[in-house]
């Protein structure tokens, strides 16, 4: 048994065609990799822990080297200040330029550190999403396991009773050879036994559409054939306080906890562009220019350079503020909505709780139950071999074991699934 630890999903599991055996841990460990959403929930974190950079949010220096060299031909027509006028066609000039600059701002009123944070907290939010993904995949995995665990128990149950249906023909048939039984109680037996025997195969097709579904949650070709031999164990031990109190570890929850932090950290960002923004810049140019005629027939300079850059907005219609109001709002409402999936999984938390404790004490009366419909049946067919029972007390007493059996399974797997929801709230689901 383990537990789900997201986003550490790989596990390599393959199946062919031939019929294998498939065990939870395989069931859920191949669908927690092959399943799309969970490689594009994957992709999505991989994509805001790129983002996750300073030089995302601005707060790396940028370096920038240019460069440039022109030659033209052109008709000159000068007269300088002493009268002289030159006069040329055809004249060249060449101007070239180098030069390498570096910039990098040293305050905009904190918006760079708050969107390096709001940078951090998006990646934390799409990790806490595919753990969610991952939970509730995984959670569908087994209600759809145990499933085809409860069809294929209430299938045995139905061979038990098709067997007794057997042998309560075989001893008609024995009772008519020596002149006990009649036609009318031979044609009945095997009536019964005709229809049990379409009650399996019906059964039978339940299992096959089970497994197909089951198929398909783990991404695998839906004709492939696999065996499951399991039974449900029910975990007795789960407390409502224990599930109540670390709600908060919820992903969904932490999600929604995160993402007031980073409308919050919008609205620092919002409010940052209302204050002065500064940046240093600095380098070195080298220019250079050559002509054949004119005024200057050379010129070259070259060196560093070192500057700053300030700016102010003043006004700009209101929209800053505008922004600021609406990034406000925008924070009050993540955190209604936060409230609004604490509420609904604490109902959720209480309903499932409920179900799970129902259905154990129910389960303790109806192990009884089945316990005393078998005995019943053993019984009567004793009783029905020495002709003191009909072949309808027969029929009774089995249809009231096939009905025990079916009662048995279903709150079986209604507490399973209450139980895998419980811990799924809280990520605690083991397989």
């Amino acid at each position: 048994m383990k537990k789900i630890i997201i986003p550490l999903l790989l596990f390599v599991q393959t199946f062919s065609n031939a019929q294998q055996r498939l065990s939870l841990n395989d069931a859920v460990s191949t669908a927690l990799k092959n399943y799309l959403g969970i490689r594009i929930a994957k992709n999505n974190v991989t994509i805001a822990t790129i983002n996750n950079d300073y030089g995302i949010a601005g707060g790396l220096p940028s370096v920038l080297l240019t460069g440039s060299d022109n030659e033209q031909s052109l008709n000159l027509n000068q007269t300088l200040n002493g009268g002289t006028k030159i006069q040329r066609t055809g004249a060249t000039s060449n101007a070239a330029a180098v030069g390498v600059g570096a910039g990098v701002l040293v305050y905009n009123g904190g918006k760079v550190i708050a969107e390096k944070k709001r940078l951090e907290n998006v990646q934390s939010v799409n990790e806490y999403q595919l753990t969610s993904r991952g939970l509730t995949l995984a959670s569908n995995v087994m209600l759809k396991y145990y499933d085809i665990v409860r069809q294929q128990s209430y299938a045995k149950t139905l061979e038990k009773s098709i067997d007794v249906s057997k042998q309560k023909l075989s001893i008609i048939q024995t009772q008519r050879e020596i002149g006990v039984a009649n036609n009318a109680d031979l044609f009945q037996a095997q009536l019964d036994l005709n229809a049990q025997l379409q009650s399996l195969e019906a059964q039978q097709l339940i299992i096959d559409q089970d497994k197909t579904d089951l198929l398909t949650l783990l991404t695998l070709k839906t004709d492939s054939s696999v065996v499951i031999s399991d039974t449900i164990l029910v975990d007795q031990s789960i407390k409502l306080d224990s599930i109540l109190n670390h709600l908060e570890i919820n992903p969904d929850i932490i999600a929604a906890e995160k993402q007031i932090r980073i409308n919050e950290l919008l609205e620092t960002e919002t409010l940052a562009q209302r204050y002065p923004s500064v940046s240093a810049t600095t380098g070195y140019n080298y220019n250079r220019s050559e002509n054949s005629a004119g005024s200057v027939l050379f010129n070259q300079n070259y060196g560093p350079y070192l500057g700053f850059n300030f700016s102010l907005p003043i006004f700009n219609g209101g929209i800053y503020k505008k922004q600021s109001q609406i990034a406000t709002l925008t924070t009050g409402n993540s955190k209604l909505l936060r409230d609004t999936l604490v509420l609904s999984y604490n109902s959720i938390a209480v309903k499932n709780w409920q179900a799970y404790k129902s259905n154990l004490q129910q389960l303790v009366t109806q192990q009884k139950n089945y316990d005393l419909s078998l005995q019943l049946l053993d019984l009567i067919m004793q009783k029905f071999q020495l002709r003191q029972a009909t072949i309808i007390d027969v029929k009774q007493a089995q249809q009231t074991f096939e009905n025990a059996g079916y009662q048995l399974v279903n709150l079986s797997y209604a507490a399973k699934a209450a139980e895998i929801q419980l811990k799924k709230l809280i990520n605690r689901l083991s397989f």
